[in-house]
């Protein structure tokens, strides 16, 4: 298993079901938004699911598994806080994942989060990306 951190003994449970993929499957009575039911109806017809008990499943998976993430990443940062990433490595990892050409510019990022963060409490990588722009627009 990839999750080797001490846990809740119910988040592990929520990871070894996610990771028994042979659970078998129950019936179960749900009750949708009519317009949600008609739009999963539409997807159907794209070709986006075979059917909406499949898109239902799909959706709770999703949800559950990020869920899951969260929850496992918080865990390893209370064993390890110093494996947590600072406000520098979030910014420009998230312009890296955006293509935004500030990820060539480290040190620009890198003295926009320090101001922001004097500035600002509890910036975003969002803020830090927003003040660099304004930065390199006024070096231009």
């Amino acid at each position: 298993m990839w999750y080797t951190v001490s846990m809740d003994p119910r988040l592990q449970r929520l990871l070894d079901l996610l990771d028994d993929a042979d659970g078998g499957t129950v019936g179960t009575s749900l009750r949708l938004p009519v317009r949600l039911r008609d739009a999963a109806g539409v997807a159907i017809e794209l070709g986006i699911g075979a059917s909406t008990a499949e898109l239902t499943v799909q959706g709770m998976r999703a949800v559950l598994e990020a869920f899951a993430q969260r929850a496992v990443l918080d865990a390893h940062y209370e064993a390890h806080p110093d494996h947590r990433p600072d406000l520098v490595e979030i910014a420009l990892a998230t312009a890296e994942l955006d293509g935004d050409p500030l990820a060539a510019h480290p040190e620009l990022i890198r003295r926009a989060a320090q101001d922001v963060a004097r500035s600002r409490d509890d910036p975003t990588p969002d803020d830090v990306l927003l003040y660099a722009a304004g930065l390199a627009a006024a070096a231009a």
